[in-house]
C-alpha cells in the first residue's frame, strides 16, 4: 500500500526514494532565517544497507510505503544465511545474515520474529526489543568503583561484548536491549 503525502514522516517511516526502499533513521527539522523550512533526513536503504542524508523541502512530496508484516520463527543459521519459518504456512525462508545487522547475534533457536515484506520480498526482520542472556565473562570489580559511577565490560553467551554494572558477575542471567546492545536489568 502506498500513499503520496507531504513529508512529515517520523523516524521509522519507509519511503520510496530514487528507486530504493529507505527507512528514516534520523530527522532534523530546520527553519532557517532565510528561505523555506526543510528536513534533513538520514535514511538507510533496506535492500543493501547504504545510508544517505537527504534534505527535503517542506513543499516536496515522497512516496511513503507501508510494509506487510508476518510472524516468523528463527530456525537455524546456515553459513551466511539465516533460516526462518512462516508460522502460518510452515514455509522456510533463508535471508542473508547482514540483513539483520548487529541484531543477528541475538537470534535464539525458536525465537519469534516479525518479518517486514514489500511485494512479497523480505525487507527487514524485527527481533524482540530485549532478550535474556548469560554473562560468560566479566571483569572483576575494581575497589572503589560504585554502581552509579561506572560500568565494566562483560561478554555474553552469544559472544557480544556489553557494559554491565560492577555487581554483575559471570554466570548471571541478564536482560539485554537487542538494538542498543546495552544492559537493562538482572533477569528474574
Amino acid at each position: 500500500m502506498r500513499d503520496r503525502s507531504l513529508w512529515a514522516a517520523p523516524v521509522g517511516n519507509i519511503i520510496e526514494y530514487e528507486g530504493g526502499i529507505w527507512r528514516a533513521v534520523k530527522i532534523q527539522h530546520t527553519q532557517p532565517g532565510k528561505g523555506g523550512a526543510y528536513m534533513q533526513v538520514e535514511m538507510k536503504n533496506l535492500r543493501d544497507g547504504r545510508k544517505n542524508n537527504v534534505r527535503f523541502r517542506s513543499a516536496e512530496t515522497v512516496e511513503r510505503i507501508r510494509l506487510d508484516t508476518k510472524d516468523f520463527q528463527f530456525l537455524y543459521p546456515e553459513g551466511d544465511m539465516l533460516v526462518f519459518m512462516d508460522k502460518e504456512t510452515y514455509d522456510q525462508t533463508s535471508l542473508p545474515r547482514d540483513l539483520l545487522g548487529d541484531a543477528a547475534a541475538f537470534l535464539q533457536d525458536g525465537m519469534d520474529v516479525v518479518m517486514e515484506l514489500y511485494d512479497e520480498e523480505a525487507i527487514s526482520v524485527q527481533l524482540p526489543d530485549t532478550i535474556e542472556a548469560t554473562i560468560v565473562e566479566a571483569d572483576a570489580v575494581v575497589k572503589g568503583q560504585t554502581a552509579s559511577s561506572s560500568y565494566k565490560p562483560a561478554i555474553l553467551d552469544n559472544g557480544v561484548r556489553i557494559m554491565v554494572p560492577p555487581h554483575i558477575a559471570s554466570g548471571t542471567r541478564i536482560v539485554v536491549d537487542v538494538y542498543e546492545q546495552t544492559y537493562v536489568r538482572r533477569a528474574d
